[in-house]
């Protein structure tokens, strides 16, 4: 495979999912890119109940093999509508509200209207507040600015703006020098811009496996049970393809494919894992196994769910997950690398 003719339409694939609004419960804009890209392919496609996008790449038979990547991202919702007009949140997914501090919002209506508005501390000048540097981030003490002329709850209400309506944030993205790409949402949609790339190489008769290989894209990944139902029948082997961790006491860095041998949940499958290890070393990819302590897989949902998998977790390695991220595009092509030589091997 050409490096030089296949990164450029991953990193556009990439800026597209980054840049389609898809937090944990308002995934429909995405799935239906991901469908249409997938028909565009040429493959079929098929939804779960609950929205999860499936596509089988290969008409082979035997013991299936299921990639999953999750489309859904961090975000916001609205929880009450202030008597100021402004808007208190509640958070989608778990990760540091000061992450998001400052950031550019837009809100979702139930009418379909994108209000666009600004997420900072009740109190956010420093002329005005003097605990402003040592004040804790939380729900209680930042709200959602709206950039319309309101002041009252009656106000806001009347453009349709209620309890449960999503915040989106601005992903920011940036294609940087050197490879590298800075935006929000890189956790997972690095790896989707992944597995749709591999996707095209099926099609394109550049990857090949002699067993039926399944792709799913999850919407509820962030909230605990993205893969936890509707499997095509005949799976033995999953592979979450989620994002590499990136820290002090960690081997992984925007360079790498991650292999993960055990995350919050426990150890992945050894034999599996160490499949994709050998793969790794095989191909001289740029590699790193670590531990995460503080992670959940969709491999995990899946098995919690009653799933009798060989289960493992690879991805790009991600910096400052769950913030501003980061990813470079060695990181991208090492992880489809090592799917691709997995699946031939197989």
């Amino acid at each position: 495979m050409d490096r030089t003719q296949i990164m450029p339409g991953l990193v556009d694939t990439l800026r597209t999912l980054a840049t389609t609004p898809s937090p944990t419960g308002m995934t429909e804009g995405i799935e239906a890119l991901l469908v249409q890209h997938l028909k565009d392919l040429g493959f079929s496609p098929w939804q779960s109940k609950k929205g999860a996008v499936f596509a089988k790449l290969n008409e082979a038979q035997g013991e299936g093999i299921l990639l999953s990547a999750h489309i859904d991202t961090l975000g916001l919702m609205v929880r009450a509508v202030k008597g100021n007009g402004r808007l208190r949140i509640t958070q989608l997914g778990g990760y540091p509200l000061q992450y998001a501090e400052q950031e550019n919002v837009q809100v979702h209506t139930r009418g379909g209207e994108v209000i666009p508005g600004t997420l900072r501390m009740n109190q956010p000048a420093v002329h005005a507040n003097k605990d402003l540097r040592t004040a804790e981030r939380t729900d209680e003490n930042m709200e959602v600015v709206l950039d319309k002329k309101v002041a009252t709850r009656e106000e806001t209400e009347a453009l349709g703006i209620g309890a449960g309506d999503f915040i989106t944030l601005d992903p920011r993205f940036v294609a940087s020098s050197d490879g590298f790409i800075k935006s929000r949402h890189m956790d997972d949609k690095a790896s989707a811009a992944v597995l749709l790339t591999l996707a095209r190489a099926f099609k394109d008769g550049k990857a090949a496996c002699k067993r039926p290989v399944y792709l799913l894209f999850t919407n509820y990944e962030e909230v605990g049970h993205g893969a936890s139902a509707a499997h095509p029948e005949g799976i033995t082997d999953m592979i979450a393809v989620d994002m590499g961790v990136v820290g002090d006491d960690l081997s992984t860095d925007e360079l790498k494919v991650s292999i993960c041998a055990k995350d919050s949940g426990g150890a992945y499958n050894r034999a599996l894992t160490g499949e994709l290890i050998d793969t790794a070393k095989a191909n001289d990819l740029a590699y790193a196994v670590d531990i995460y302590p503080y992670y959940g897989s969709d491999a995990g949902a899946a098995l919690s769910a009653g799933y009798d998998y060989r289960h493992a977790l690879i991805g790009p390695g991600v910096a400052a997950s769950h913030g501003y991220e980061r990813v470079n595009e060695d990181g991208l092509w090492n992880t489809l690398m090592l799917l691709v030589h997995y699946l031939k091997a197989r």
